[in-house]
């Protein structure tokens, strides 16, 4: 199963509306369930150094399945996964990347948001995966 492009964009403009409800700029970016970029949006004025970001949170969400914060988690000094951000090319580690499902429960895709704070990229990445 693959997220749609109309799905996609959806959660494009979920994403800019909680953005635009908490006052920040943010890289938005969808990738299918194989981890090909789908849609992708910058907000005028946000980061280019999130560009990058946003992409790497949603695939590496995507690869493991699971909120990048959550494998942030694991990835502390001493966890199981310590080092896991060296492998895939780089993946990012903190919060703002989530899986995308389908009304099934299965895995579609995932977004990945960044621009903000982690707070903020969590929260506009669980408002757009809620929304799909």
């Amino acid at each position: 199963m693959n997220i749609t492009l109309s799905q996609a964009q959806k959660i494009i403009s979920a994403a800019e509306k909680k953005s635009k409800e908490l006052d920040v700029k943010m890289n938005i970016a969808v990738i299918d369930s194989g981890a090909n970029l789908m849609a992708f949006a910058r907000m005028d004025g946000a980061w280019l150094g999130s560009v990058d970001i946003a992409i790497k949170k949603a695939k590496t969400a995507r690869y493991f399945d699971m909120n990048t914060g959550e494998i942030g988690k694991l990835a502390q000094p001493g966890g199981p996964l310590y080092n896991i951000e060296h492998s895939n090319d780089g993946l990012i580690t903190f919060p703002g990347g989530i899986p995308l499902k389908n009304k099934d429960g299965e895995i579609i895709g995932a977004v990945g948001i960044s621009g903000s704070s982690v707070d903020n990229d969590h929260a506009v990445a669980s408002f757009a995966a809620e929304n799909i």
